[in-house]
Order: C-alpha cells, then structure tokens, then sequence
C-alpha cells in the first residue's frame, strides 16, 4: 500500500525524463495560461482582499449583511465577503479567505464546510476574457457562460443551507451601523501597522499564494500532457464513446478529460472538438462549474491546514457542474444567440489580459457597491417604527 502511494510519481518521473520535450512544451502552455488569464485577475484581488480583511472590512460587512445571509444560506454575514470576492477573483480565493476566517474562528466547521461547497467560481475576466473573447471571439457569450454559473452557484448555496445540523446556524441577529462602525474599529485596532507595512504584507502573502497556483497549473498540464502521451486519455476517450453510443466523439472525450483535469485546457479543448455553439457552451458552463483536480488539489493544500472536510466541496462542484449544463441549455434555448465578434487585436491574445483585469475589476466594484447599499437597505428595513 505504501508502495501504490508513490508509484504514480515514479512512472511520472520516469516519463519527464523520457520525454522531455513534451514535458517542456506543456510547462510552457500552463505557464503561458497562468501569465496570460490567472495571474492579473486574481493578484490584484488576493492584496485588495487581505488588506479589506485586515482593516476590518469583512467585519463591517457581516454585521450588515447578516439578515441576508442568515436565512437564505444559513451563513454569518461575514461570509458575504467570500461570496463578493470568489465571484469577482474566482478559484481560489474563496477556499482562501474560508479557511482564513475558520483559522480565526470567525466561522463554524458546518459554516466553513458549507460555504466552501459554492465558493469557487471562475473569475468574470476569465469567462469574458479568455474564454468568450479568447476561445470563442465572442464576448457576448461571455454573458451566457457565465449567467449559467453564477445561478448554478446560487442554487448550490440555497442546496447547501441545508447541510450539517440545523442548530449550528443561530436564527437571532441584529444589525446596526454603530455595531457595523464599532466592530471595523476593533478590527483595525487588532491590526494597527503602518500602512507601508501593511500592503507589503499583503503583497507578500498574495505573491506566495499567486505563484503556488500558478505551481498547480504548470504541474498538472504536464500529467495531462503524460496522459495523452502514453495513450490513457485516448483509451478512456474511446470508452466514453462507446458507453454514449457514439454520441460523444472521442475527440470531444478527450475535451472532457481534460477539463475533469485542468480547466483552462479543458476549455481549449472543448471549443476545438464540438462544432455546435450549444454543445460548447454547455461543456464549457460544465468543466467551469466542476472546476478540475488541478483546482481541488489547489483546494486541499488550503483545507489541510483546517479541520475543514473535503467532501463538501467535491459535491458541491459535482452539482455545479450539472447545473451550470443545464442552465446554459436553457438560457440558449429561451433566447437569441449573440454575434458579436473580436477585432484581430484581441482574438490573437495580445490584449486579453487587460479585459480580464478590467471585467473583475468592474465587477468587484459593482458587487462590493450593491453589498454594501443591500446592508444599509436591510438596516433601514429592519429599523423600528
């Protein structure tokens, strides 16, 4: 048994050392693909959002916006935080900041467990950027992809309110501006550093998070290199079309081992095997939801260091996948399929950087802007007559 452990790793090294110019032009693709996408949509997000934390934003928040998430996620309001920042940055800040706060003891097992089942989306500037723009030179779809799984996301959290024991969640809750005012305060006296100190901090950590998930992707786009090179994602391509009845190509097969793996080739993939935009759309909304290994190995080097449980987060990603299908099939069905195309500029890759920086930028303002009018909504609703 101990010895199965390490064989996988043994026959891997051995093919890097017998093919080394394969492993060498895969390392380049996932490093390219981290450069070009991961890199400036989630640097800039994974600093904003320790420094946010550390000056007691999450704090200020959660008093707000506990009526909110309370009864519909069953969740404390600081969780809303998780929620703005995984929907803006995308995998995996969201395991991030959830096994930050369950470190401190802002959160519950349960409440860890169950938010990290639908905090992990892909990042808008990667659907719209690399994925609509890029994949599909049409940004519009990006629209649609990701519509499908951000409701998909939603409908797992509504799922998940319901996991783990009902008492673990607290019905009673107040909400004030002085309690919201009060609670930031105590946060930045807890944390009172020189602003210099406190960004290179930040910085620092963020750096070291950017460059392990940058780590994961380069690693696992060489085993999927390995995988088509000794044949084994043929094989199992071609035993999927047998089990479909010839419905799914082996080529589309192989889009979809590849996107059970990593997620940016699995997009690549799929956009090349399937000639129908609904078909596309559809397996990609699918590989989106699901995430890969590539991103629960990224998940568990978090979760080790907590007592939080895995299998939480494998199923919630299993159902978003399926319903991220699902929702996307509709959305095409029940409306007009966009046109809109790319100018050369961006369909050759040259710029897409810039557009997933400016769409999670974009969408991290407008989110953190209608989070914080919801809270004082619900303060003014919830005021005594």
């Amino acid at each position: 048994m101990t010895f199965l452990r390490i064989l996988p790793f043994l026959l891997l090294t051995i093919g890097m050392f017998y093919y080394p110019q394969e492993v060498l032009s895969s390392a380049t693709t996932g490093l390219k693909l981290w450069v070009s996408y991961i890199l400036p949509a989630l640097f800039p997000f994974f600093v904003i959002s320790d420094i946010l934390m550390k000056q007691g934003f999450v704090h200020f928040l959660g008093v707000l916006l506990e009526p909110l998430m309370r009864p519909l996620f069953r969740l404390p309001g600081k969780a809303s935080f998780i929620l703005a920042m995984t929907h803006t940055s995308g995998i995996p800040i969201g395991a991030i900041l959830t096994c930050k706060m369950r470190k401190d003891g802002e959160i519950t097992r349960t409440e860890g467990e169950r938010l990290l089942a639908f905090s992990s989306n892909p990042s808008p500037g990667f659907m719209f950027g690399a994925v609509a723009s890029g994949m599909l030179a049409n940004p519009a779809l990006g629209i649609i992809i990701a519509g499908s799984i951000y409701i998909s996301n939603l409908i797992v959290g509504l799922v998940f309110r319901f996991y783990g024991n009902p008492s673990s969640s607290p019905p009673k809750y107040k909400i004030s501006l002085r309690m919201a005012w009060r609670e930031l305060e105590i946060a930045q006296q807890k944390n009172n550093k020189p602003l210099g100190e406190l960004i290179a901090e930040s910085v620092r950590e963020s750096t070291s998070t950017i460059l392990l998930v940058g780590g994961f992707i380069v690693f696992f786009s060489v085993i999927t290199q390995m995988l088509t090179v000794w044949n084994i994602t043929g094989i199992i391509a071609g035993l999927i079309n047998i089990l479909s009845a010839g419905m799914l190509s082996q080529a589309g097969g192989v889009a979809l081992i590849n996107g059970l793996i990593e997620t940016s080739l699995g997009c690549k993939a799929a956009v090349t095997a399937f000639s129908s935009l609904n078909i596309q759309v559809g397996v990609l909304a699918f590989i989106l939801g699901w995430g890969g290994l590539s991103v629960f190995a990224q998940v568990a080097s978090f979760t080790a260091s907590t007592d939080l449980r895995f299998l939480p987060f494998f199923l919630g990603r299993t159902l978003h996948g399926f319903l991220a299908l699902i929702i996307s099939q509709i959305i095409l069905r029940y409306s007009e399929i966009p046109t809109t195309t790319l100018p050369s500029p961006l369909t050759d890759g040259s710029r897409i950087w810039l557009m997933s920086l400016r769409w999670s930028f974009l969408y991290f303002i407008g989110i953190i802007i209608f989070l914080t009018l919801m809270g004082i909504f619900l303060r003014l609703w919830k005021r005594p007559s």
